[in-house]
This record gives C-alpha cells, structure tokens and sequence, in this order.
C-alpha cells in the first residue's frame, strides 16, 4: 500500500484568524498568554483536519507567527546583538527582527526581507556575523511535536535544513566557518526528537533546485556527511521544491536520507533523473504530484500515469503520493467561497481540498483498475468540460503583434530632455509609490458598499473626498509629484483583475504574503480583456485639484499575471500579452486626459524568474519585458512612464530592467543595505531611479538624518539629476500616525540635499 503526506500547510487559517490575533497582540488587545492560546487552537484544527482526510505523514512546525526561515533564526540563536540589547523575551525580540521597533527599549530596523524562490511568500533573511554564537535556543520545534501527540497524532516535524538556511543567510565570513556549528546544533535537534520518539523528520532543502556550484555541493555534502550519522533511530526525509536537484541528485542517493521528496510539477528533469539513474530500494520517495502553488483540480489520469511510471523504478509500496511544495501558497478552503457558481467551484481546489485529492489518489493507485472506480470517472468528465474559454478576438490581437508594437520612440535620452523641460521637477523629485493608509474609515466604506448599504454613486462622492483630503495633504507636506492615494482600491492585482474580463474572483481566498499580510489572488479563468474605462476618473479628478502633476496608478501585466492564479492550458506568454494589451488601452486613455506621469507597477517581475539560470529568458524574460513594452510603447515622448518593483534580488537581471525602457523606475531597497544602488552603478542604469530611502513594511518612524544619510549615499553612486526620493512601496499597510510624520521627515531630507548639492 502507498502512503500520502504533505510539505506544509496554510498557517492563516480559514478565516485569517492568524492574522487577526496577531495584529491584536502587536496593539496590545490581548497578551502574549491569549496569542499563544489562539495559536494552539488553530493548530489543534488543523492537524485534526489533516487526520480525518487519513494524511499518513502530517506536518508539524510549519505553523509560524510570521515567518519560517525566521522561527528557524530564533530557534538556532542567530539573533543579530541589535536585537537582544532590547531586553525582550523570546517572541518579542523575534518579532522585532520581524518588523523593527522603536520605544522606550531603543530603536531598531527589521531584518531584511526577501522573495522566497519563486512565489509571493516573503522570507526573513537570517544575518551571520562575528558576533553569531549557533546554537539551539528554542523548544518549539519539540513542543509542536508534543502538542499534536496529546491528541494522538504523532507527526513528521518540518525544519529547514541547514544547507539552504546558510544559502540564504546574509553572511558577513566564511559560510563554512558557521556549518559546522549548524551541524552541531541540528545533531542536538535529532538527540531530542529521539527522546520523544519522533520517526520521521523532514528537513526542508529547497536550495537544491537552485544552480550548484562545487563548493555548493560540497558544502552540502560535508553537513549531511557529519549529521546523519547521528539521527540514531530516527528516518529522515530530504525535502525540495520548486524544481529539481539535477545538480546532486546522484550525491543524495549515497548520503543516508530514509526518504526524498522530489517536485514532479515544477522539476523539469525529476522523472528523467529517476528514470536514468534509478532510485534507492530502501529508501521512501515523497513524490510531489499535487500542484501545492496553483488551485486547478488534478488530472487524476495524468498523475497516476506518472505515478504507475514511477512504479517502474521504486517499489509501489515505497511511493509517497505527495503535494509538490508546501500548501501554504494556495487558499485554505473552496468551502468559503458561497457566492461562486458551483461549476466553478468544480474546476478548483484549495489546501483542504488538496487533502481530499491526495486520499483519492492514494485509493486510486493502490487499486489495480481504478478505470471503474467513481472517483476517477468524476475526474476524468471534469477534466473534459474544461472551465476556460477561448475569445477568437484577442486571440488574433495577441497573433498579430509585430516588432513595432513594443519599441517606443524616440530613444530614452531624448525623451529625458523633453520630459526635464516639461515637467521642471526640482532636483532629487519627492514622490510616494502610490497607495495612502487603508484607514478603518475606508474599509467600511468599501464594505458599505459590498453589503448594497450605499449606492456606487454615495460610494464613488465618498472616496472623491478622500481623494481631496490626501492630495491636500501631500501639498501640505510639499511632495513633488502627486498620488490619488487609490483608495478605491482592495488590492493591486485584485482591482485590475475586477475591471478586466476573463478573471474568477473569492471571497475568502487569502493566501499568505509576509507576516500578516494576506492578499486574495485572482483567478484566470478566460481569455482577458478590458471592457470599460478602469481609473481615469479618479485620476483626473485628482488632477484637477493640484497644480502638481498627479501619476496615474496601474498594476503591469507581468505583475497582474505572477500574482494571481494562472491557467494550466495556455502558455504565459499568452496571458502576460492579452494582459498587456488590456492595460496598454488604460495607458492612452489616461493619456488622452491629460495625465502626464504614469506609474505601471511591475512589483512581481522577478518573483517568477526561473531558478535555472539557463531558462531565464527563453522561459521568462524575453516575453516578460515584452509585455512591459507593449503597455507603454505607444505613448508620447513627454509622458513620463514610471514603474515600480519589490523585495528581491534584481541585481542579476538589472539590464533586463534597463531594457524595460521606462523613464524612472522605483525599487525596495532600504531593507537590502542599498545594495541595489552598486548595481545600478555596475550596469551604468540609463532609466532614472527611486531607491527607496526608507522600510513602510515596519511601524518604526524614520528621522530626517537617516534618511538623509540614505541620499547622500545614493548620490554617490547616482548622478543627482537622475535621483528620485521615495519611500520603499506603497503605504496602504500602515496608519496616518506612522505615514504622515515619515513622509515629512522624507521631503525635509530631500529639501536639506538638495540644499547641500546648491553649496558644492
């Protein structure tokens, strides 16, 4: 008999509940007693839930406050000195790492926050140093195991593996000078899970997937070398993600692990590596055949395909029939969503359901002619009436695309000349990203209005007086260029994708973002198409209230697209242009209404890229920064196009950013140290750029002098006429308490360079 499991599962709950009583504890509504005590009951559910769909292998520890990789930094004491100065206990210094704090204890920053792989999830980046003493400095790991044993559940613990924490780590030494305390703390890790008679241990090492060096794969197996031989009684599992392990797959094999998850969605070479080399006879594969990042059904037919072809090579009986990556990145349950059609409904599953289809498929595969059986014939005539259809118009927009359609003309430098004499913006322009605080006030106005509680005319005079009040409100502060604060707006992608034809929406389909942050990615459903104006109205009639150029406010293709569910049968370059041409037609009509400036997020251009290096622009770039173009291509040359990207890495692909050809682009930045500003120096950056100057993921209030400092820093790399002053992203995530002050110690920063660069 085969047996099933899964990598991990949401964290958030149901209903977001995680979200909710955090965010309590952070205001001080409830007490550390009462956060714990919430976390535990949800937990609780959890784990129950995994045992009535017969999960064989059910997670524990991958429940987190906010983030794994930073329960994993607590948990081995790789807790920066900054932080421990503050006198916290345990989950208040943790989650002052998290999110920064500024009282009465001090005055610190958060962690740098990066993408984790190739999804939306953000992960906290563990800082190594001198000062860094490794060792274990936490019990949670035993005491999730200990917890979901009082309820009869013996679980398989998850922890991130040593390799990939040190991969990810920002490493100020030798990487092999802290392996060696990292092995010695995990073999402590082991010696206690013996104790409580755990039996199985999946450690978590996605960073196999990535491109491997020989100092990678030596590193690797030189700790697996040393810690297996003290896992005593224990059976451990090798767990990676999000592609395959190509690199050392034939270094695993001799390594001791009980157990190999392999990804069979993502990794394009999974089954040739076990077809072509073989697999161990005594060893468990995990092989992930249930999509854990998208939320279509499974094609029972073309996995059991796949798992019978297995078969060929491992042991029926040693066949785990498992989710591809950790569950964590689709929504909890298709049971919330009350107001979808039920033929909709159909066509998807979220976390729970995944649960249900790996119990089927367990009975299928170990049934030796599950042709006849109801599950599989349920499966098969679903698979046949496909939900997504086909628009022969954009179909044949989309084919016949040219050259032409994504160059725009003329050449950057001299739409720089014209759009400086146009505009005559002061040196280093101050501007925000875009959206304002989401107040309390404004929620319930969006809310009123789903409830049928105001008309969409009361609604749209309502948020107008918003409108007035924070273009006011930044001339008070005396920004440069202006923003309508898109407080009509839930959500970046969301937003668009409820004005654009082709797209299923949920009502509680929250997926986790960072810490408590949630978002509810659309769904693809059909071939995309703009059907009726989108933001103009609200934009000029900001506009019209200022003197001061107002930005148009639109999410890109390429970002609309990696932030929402896509479809299996169609390529994504298909999607990303029907997109873009949406958005191209939001472009020009905002233009025909004399807005000048327009901003097209690209916030999630490098989420997506491919892991191999070698697939980045035939599977990604090439099409990605086509679309980008094709958005704006057409526009004339005094219309200033702005973007914006977030937390990642972009120092890699910085010419492909280049070749974007917008006039000014903005990135996150003041979490990475500013690292991206020696990037753009290497690359000799043509496009003007707005590194932001200071972090709006945490509540603390940044002074005048340290965000100052920051300019000044960047004006050593940038010259001065190419400098933009931003905050980090938008700021619809924090209140008016924090927002107001720190953009006024922003523009009194810009006002004070600006003076000194007068003086040299």
């Amino acid at each position: 008999m085969s047996k099933n499991s899964i990598v991990g599962y949401p964290r958030v709950g149901s209903q977001r509940e995680l979200k909710f009583f955090t965010e309590d504890y952070f205001k001080g509504a409830i007490s550390a007693d009462d956060l714990k005590k919430n976390a535990a009951a949800l937990r609780k559910s959890q784990w129950l839930l995994q045992k009535q769909h017969g999960l064989d292998f059910i997670p524990s520890n991958d429940f987190s406050f906010y983030d794994g990789v930073l329960d994993a930094a607590s948990m081995l004491n790789v807790v920066p000195q900054v932080y421990k100065t503050l006198g916290f206990d345990e989950l208040d210094t943790y989650f002052a790492m998290a999110r920064g704090y500024q009282g009465s204890a001090g005055d610190v920053k958060a962690l740098s926050m990066r993408k984790w792989f190739n999804t939306n999830y953000h992960y906290m980046v563990p800082v190594l140093d001198g000062t860094s003493e490794i060792r274990l400095n936490s019990d949670k790991p035993f005491a999730r195991f200990t917890e979901a044993l009082s309820y009869g559940i013996k679980t398989k613990p998850v922890l991130i593996g040593p390799f990939t924490f040190l991969k990810l780590a920002d490493i100020h030494g030798n990487i092999d000078a802290f392996a060696g305390d990292m092995v010695k703390a995990y073999k402590k890790i082991f010696d206690q899970f013996n104790v409580l008679g755990a039996e199985w241990i999946q450690i978590d090492e996605p960073s196999l997937v990535t491109d491997l060096t020989k100092k990678d794969i030596g590193l690797f197996v030189s700790i697996y070398s040393d810690l297996l031989t003290s896992k005593g009684g224990l059976k451990i599992l090798l767990q990676t993600y999000f592609g395959d392990i190509r690199d050392v797959y034939t270094n695993v094999a001799g390594l001791g692990f009980d157990g190999i998850g392999l990804d069979f969605i993502e990794g394009k070479k999974s089954l040739e590596l076990v077809e072509a080399n073989g697999f161990l006879s005594n060893v468990l594969l995990f092989a992930g055949v249930v999509n854990g990042k998208n939320v279509w059904r499974n094609d029972y037919e073309k996995t059991l395909k796949l798992l019978h072809g297995l078969s060929r090579h491992v042991d029926h009986e040693r066949i785990v029939i498992n989710t591809s990556c950790s569950l964590l990145h689709v929504p909890y349950t298709i049971k919330n969503e009350t107001g979808m059609a039920e033929y909709c409904k159909n066509h998807l599953a979220f976390a729970e359901e995944k649960l249900a289809e790996l119990s089927e498929l367990k009975a299928l595969f170990d049934d030796g002619d599950y042709s006849a059986h109801p599950g599989y014939q349920k499966n098969a005539a679903l698979m046949q009436d496909k939900a997504n259809e086909a628009d022969a118009v954009i179909r044949e927009k989309v084919a016949g695309l040219t050259e032409n359609d994504f160059i725009r003309k003329p050449a950057f430098s001299e739409r720089e000349k014209l759009q400086k004499k146009s505009f005559g913006l002061p040196v280093l322009p101050t501007t925000t990203i875009g959206s304002f605080p989401q107040t309390p006030q404004v929620k319930a106005l969006r809310a009123a209005l789903k409830r049928g509680e105001i008309t969409q005319e009361q609604y749209q005079t309502d948020i107008k007086v918003k409108i007035a009040e924070c273009i006011a409100l930044q001339e008070e502060i005396g920004l440069d260029v202006l923003v309508h604060g898109e407080f009509e707006r839930n959500d970046m992608v969301e937003y668009f994708g409820q004005n654009l034809d082709g797209f299923l929406f949920t009502q509680k389909g929250w997926v986790q973002s960072y810490g408590t942050r949630c978002v509810k990615p659309p769904i693809i459903l059909k071939d995309i198409r703009r059907s009726h104006p989108i933001t103009a109205d609200y934009c000029v009639y900001a506009q019209s209230l200022t003197k001061k150029p107002v930005k148009g406010m639109l999410t890109g293709p390429v970002t609309i697209l990696n932030w929402s569910f896509p479809r299996e049968d169609i390529l994504k370059e298909e999607m990303a242009f029907q997109i873009a041409l949406a958005i191209k037609e939001e472009v020009m009509a905002l233009e025909e209404k004399g807005i000048r400036i327009i901003q097209i997020d690209e916030a999630a251009l490098k989420e997506k890229l491919p892991i191999r290096r070698a697939d980045w622009h035939t599977d990604y770039l090439d099409w990605a920064i086509a679309a980008f173009r094709l958005v704006h291509a057409s526009v004339k040359p005094d219309t200033q196009i702005h973007t914006h990207m977030c937390y990642s890495e972009f120092e890699e692909i910085i010419e492909d950013i280049n070749a974007m050809d917008a006039d000014v682009i903005s990135f996150e930045a003041s979490r990475s140290n500013l690292s991206i500003v020696d990037a753009l120096e290497r690359a000799n950056f043509k496009t003007q750029v707005g590194p932001g100057v200071y972090d709006i993921h945490s509540p603390r209030v940044p002074g005048v002098a340290e965000i100052e400092a920051a300019i000044h820093k960047m004006l050593k790399k940038i010259n001065k006429n190419k400098l933009w002053v931003n905050p980090d992203c938008g700021l619809k995530t924090r209140g008016e308490e924090e927002t107001i002050p720190s953009l006024k110690n922003m523009v009194a920063a810009a006002v004070n360079a600006r003076e000194k660069l007068n003086r040299i």
